[in-house]
């Protein structure tokens, strides 16, 4: 089989699906929605879907690496949006480094686990 994707595409949940599709888009995704219980978030050609579906296990379970150009002007964008003070449970660390790179942590409202990364 020769595999030829396009892109790729996680579905993640929400605990509260209005808080979480706000969250993101304060984050700086783009938002379309689909239905009334799915929406499509992204940043140039990357995205994900957005669930108002919740499974504590899963979505407490559920991690997505985002990895970037810039990470330390990342996450001092982040860190500027204030996120952990407008949003419950949500948690930003400093940048980590690691022997294969470097990244930063960010958990959704949800508590979805987003690594912030840059490869060595």
């Amino acid at each position: 089989m020769k595999l030829e994707g396009k892109s790729i595409r996680t579905f993640i949940g929400s605990k509260d699906f209005e808080l979480s599709r706000k969250f993101y888009v304060e984050l700086g995704f783009k938002e379309i929605i689909l239905s009334e219980k799915m929406s499509y978030f992204y940043a140039n050609q990357l995205g994900f879907y957005l669930q108002d579906y919740f499974l504590k296990d899963w979505v407490e379970n559920s991690m997505v690496f985002l990895e970037v150009k810039d990470l330390e002007a990342t996450l001092k964008e982040i860190e500027n949006l204030n996120l952990p003070n407008k949003y419950a449970g949500v948690k930003l660390s400093k940048i980590h480094e690691n022997e294969w790179g470097d990244e930063f942590f960010l958990h959704d409202p949800a508590g979805i686990l987003w690594h912030f990364g840059r490869f060595n």
